[in-house]
């Protein structure tokens, strides 16, 4: 690392990485560092033995791909390839669908029995929703609109979004239908070649572009005067800078980073308000080289 740059970022999650590689360009000298030992935030990977696990990217919207097109190239939206049959297998009911408003409709209507004009009216409210809308009606009050008492139903709806980003019944609704309505448009999509790929891909992406990329490099404070970010205090270590993206945790950026007397009162408490996401627990199995299993599904 050298002693001073235009832009730190701190964090290498989707939006760190992204961040950096919009900025990188021109005579800009841009840091990007990761307190892990390998780039990715929630979206990695790790090895036992021969075997790569991916711990996310399984499956995303269509508009991952033009997201990638517009901000990292077209080698790496050529990669986005749909996963043709979700499979769902649990005590309630058992299913395969490919995860659109139309096999959606007909599986809500054939296999649930829910009427065609309430299916029509739930896929109208979800349409509605915006990011904007002052809304405080929860997840669990919006399925209990369409489908009262119907819990099947609301696994079948909700089980997926919440394997994506960790949603629950009891989040603003809004939470869920944006996430929900995006996969609706054309299904579910995967990057070919796996996390690792990806991540490799746009490791030397930066790099190409100049980027300076530091693992094993953890943020210990965001330094502040008179308004203005003067450095970084990376393990230790002063590194100036201009600017600072943090794609860290929100409340650790300003309240332990930053310092929230550096932000407006209302701004700071209200930050003391929110609540992050809750995490997941995954059991991952390795298949033994050679060995073949049934048909069931692209993802289960």
């Amino acid at each position: 690392m050298r002693d001073n740059y235009d832009i730190i970022v701190i964090g290498s999650g989707l939006g760190g990485l992204t961040a950096a590689r919009r900025l990188a360009g021109g005579d800009r000298r841009i840091l990007l560092i990761e307190q892990h030992s390998q780039l990715g935030g929630l979206a990695t990977y790790f090895k036992r033995r021969e075997h790569i696990f991916d711990v996310a990217l399984h499956g995303f919207p269509v508009g991952m791909r033009k997201s990638l097109r517009k901000y990292w190239g077209k080698e790496f939206a050529e990669r986005i390839v749909q996963v043709r049959s979700i499979r769902f297998d649990n005590p309630q009911y058992t299913l395969e669908s490919t995860f659109d408003t139309r096999d959606f409709s007909a599986k809500l209507e054939g296999h649930f029995g829910i009427a065609r004009e309430t299916v029509a009216a739930f896929f109208d409210g979800i349409a509605k929703m915006n990011y904007y809308d002052e809304q405080t009606e929860t997840t669990r009050e919006f399925f209990n609109r369409f489908f009262p008492g119907r819990t099947d139903v609301w696994r079948f709806l909700m089980e997926p979004i919440t394997y994506a980003n960790g949603s629950t019944l009891d989040e603003p609704a809004i939470s869920y239908g944006i996430v929900f309505g995006n996969f609706m448009s054309e299904g579910v999509y995967t990057f070919q070649g796996g996390t690792d790929c990806m991540i490799d891909m746009m490791s030397a992406s930066l790099r190409e572009h100049g980027v300076e990329v530091e693992t094993n490099a953890a943020a210990d404070k965001i330094c502040i005067e008179d308004g203005k970010v003067r450095e970084v205090r990376v393990n230790g270590r002063e590194i100036a800078c201009k600017a600072v993206v943090s794609n860290g945790s929100l409340p650790r950026t300003v309240l332990e980073w930053a310092g929230e007397e550096n932000f407006r009162p209302e701004f700071a408490e209200g930050l003391k308000n929110v609540t992050l996401s809750t995490s997941s627990c995954q059991v991952y199995i390795g298949i033994k080289d050679g060995e073949k299993l049934p048909y069931i599904g692209d993802l289960l």
